[in-house]
């Protein structure tokens, strides 16, 4: 079906077909992994990314293509899991920064917003590998914009754009070895390539039918939301908050939260410095969130001069939807019931991320109230989890390889957490980037380090590290060296045939990862084990920690430590009950 322009509820229907087209695929895309385990998740990890971003469409789209987009946007930022999300966010919202004034779209208006969100994806990422989605997004891009110069038909550009993106796919395995070595295609770009294939059939009529039943629903994720919820565990959290606080120590005591809209009122159009403005508010205030797009300035400030800051952005257009509060009021109420946590606000725009019922504002506490320090860590499993608590860990995030928090989910723990300054420990590769997205949304209102930890053992090694009486670029340091000089191994099982490094692999087998190689694989769990242990143990090690899973047998893990005993006298042994899933066994040497 021809078509030479998308409007608002067009790209609603695609992106809705797009994302149904994934979450129909997304166990396929969890496939690809290059290693067999049992816990692939880039499609997990992109089908729930993009519900974040649909169920924010279907809630809040409205207006033409540029408005629609932002609200999708915004969405799939909060909303965004593990890597491939991230970068599936930033593809987005490049797109949305190209279209934001665009009522409808052309062709080659659509290509150069497929190209912005190239180039805002490549430069969210320190380190852009090719072979990846990266390469898959940018390939489909540039074919995208050669093309639009030779064709004004919507459907015939999407189905040049799917078939060069195809292409890319299959050329993958030759940019990076590993997806050579094992046989298969990029995930994240699979994902992408799926998300593509829903665009192009709604294009062309064939999915209709089916985005417009969707329109009144998101895609369903892909797992069982038990299997998939992440939940923040406060383990350390200040109580009695509300009855430490004195009432006027609130010093900016005006709670704000409020629209500019750019093209109404006397003064139209005006040119916004985003920095500039929040410099201004922070004169007087903090817990500053600011999202701007070329219609809308969405505000949420605490400030003292609630005058100023309704005067500051008279200047960019007219204000609406204003709701202030009086926090030292609400803190009176809350001591004369005897709480010592507010009542919910009211949620005025979903897209803002969600804070708690009373968020903490360090700059309204006393300093001798004020922790130096707090630390969220992701883990998985109960033994685990009490582990990273006993070491001083504030909140722990649930969530692993096939459970990634959302950066929403790592916003609201950071808002959470009354200290100066708060370390994040991820704790795996694909949660990395996630936790790095919402410290920069927090940039000036609250003070984050990220530690790339990549592995439970690393960050354990990290939490033992830390030092209250050290300053954070010191403990930053520090914490980054302990995790360069732990080794981790992972025993867990195969779920397909295939060949690694010469090893032949074989589905049901049991697999040993040592770092992010696979190097020990048999048939029995105990001879996978000690295979393992086998290549991580050199000379000079001195402490191995053994954490066992939620699936390991206790007199398998008592046969285990006999043999590092016998075979290596010399080391240090310690056992502990994990609890993680699919793991049989975690690995911790040390030297």
């Amino acid at each position: 079906m021809s078509k030479r322009s998308l409007t608002g509820t067009d790209f609603t229907a695609m992106v809705l077909a797009g994302a149904k087209r994934l979450t129909e695929h997304a166990e396929h895309v969890n496939s690809l992994n290059v290693f067999p385990v049992p816990d692939g998740d880039t499609g997990t990890n992109m089908n729930l990314t993009m519900t974040a971003g649909v169920t924010e469409l279907k809630d809040h789209g409205t207006g033409g293509l540029g408005s629609r987009a932002a609200t999708l946007s915004k969405g799939l930022l909060m909303g965004a899991r593990g890597n491939s999300g991230v970068i599936l966010s930033q593809l987005f919202r490049g797109f949305s920064r190209y279209a934001a004034s665009l009522e409808e779209m052309n062709a080659a208006q659509f290509a150069a917003a497929l190209q912005s969100g190239v180039d805002t994806a490549y430069k969210a990422v320190v380190k852009p590998v090719e072979g990846t989605i990266l390469t898959v997004a940018k390939e489909a891009a540039k074919h995208a914009v050669y093309y639009s110069r030779r064709t004004t038909d919507i459907t015939e550009l999407m189905s040049e754009v799917l078939a060069k993106a195809k292409e890319a796919l299959a050329n993958t395995p030759e940019l990076l070895p590993v997806l050579k070595q094992v046989g298969v295609v990029d995930s994240g770009g699979q994902g992408l390539v799926y998300i593509y294939e829903g665009f192009l059939q709604w294009l062309q009529g064939g999915a209709s039918s089916e985005a417009a039943a969707t329109l009144g629903q998101a895609p369903a994720p892909v797992a069982k939301p038990e299997q998939r919820a992440q939940t923040a565990v406060p383990v350390h959290a200040p109580a009695s908050a509300q009855a430490k606080l004195e009432t006027e120590d609130i010093e900016y005591l005006y709670d704000m939260e409020f629209f500019i809209n750019r093209k109404i009122g006397e003064i139209k159009d005006a040119v916004f410095d985003e920095d500039q403005f929040r410099k201004a508010l922070s004169v007087n205030g903090d817990s500053i969130i600011v999202i701007a797009d070329d219609e809308i300035i969405k505000v949420h400030v605490h400030s003292k001069t609630p005058g100023d800051v309704l005067n500051l952005a008279l200047r960019y257009g007219e204000i609406t939807q204003i709701h202030i509060l009086n926090m030292r009021e609400q803190h009176r109420d809350l001591l004369i019931a005897g709480m010592d946590a507010a009542p919910p606000m009211p949620e005025l725009f979903a897209e803002i991320p969600a804070e708690p019922a009373q968020p903490v504002d360090p700059a309204g506490i006393p300093a001798d109230e004020l922790a130096p320090y707090g630390f969220i860590a992701v883990a998985s499993g109960d033994g685990i989890s009490e582990i990273f608590k006993s070491l001083g860990v504030d909140v722990v995030l649930s969530g692993g390889q096939t459970m990634n928090p959302s950066t929403e989910d790592f916003v609201k723990a950071i808002q959470s957490i009354s200290a100066q300054h708060v370390f994040v420990l991820p704790n795996n590769s694909n949660i990395i980037l996630a936790a790095q997205q919402a410290r920069d949304l927090l940039e000036g209102e609250r003070s984050v380090t990220v530690i790339p930890s990549k592995s439970i053992p690393q960050g354990i090694a990290a939490a033992f590290a830390f030092q209250e009486e050290e300053s954070v670029e010191a403990n930053a340091d520090n914490m980054q060296n302990a995790v360069q000089h732990v080794k981790t191994g992972q025993v867990t099982y195969a779920v397909r045939d295939t060949m690694f490094d010469d090893l032949e692999i074989t589905a049901g087998h049991y697999i040993g990862i040592a770092d992010s190689k696979i190097v020990a694989t048999e048939e029995g769990l105990l001879e996978t084990s000690q295979g393992l242990l086998a290549k991580m143990l050199t000379g000079g090690d001195e402490i191995v920690t053994v954490l066992a899973g939620e699936e390991a047998d206790e007199e398998m893990t008592n046969a285990l430590v006999a043999w590092i005993h016998e075979e290596y006298p010399d080391v240090e042994v310690e056992v502990h009950n994990g609890g993680q899933p699919i793991y049989y066994y975690l690995f911790s040497v040390e030297s």
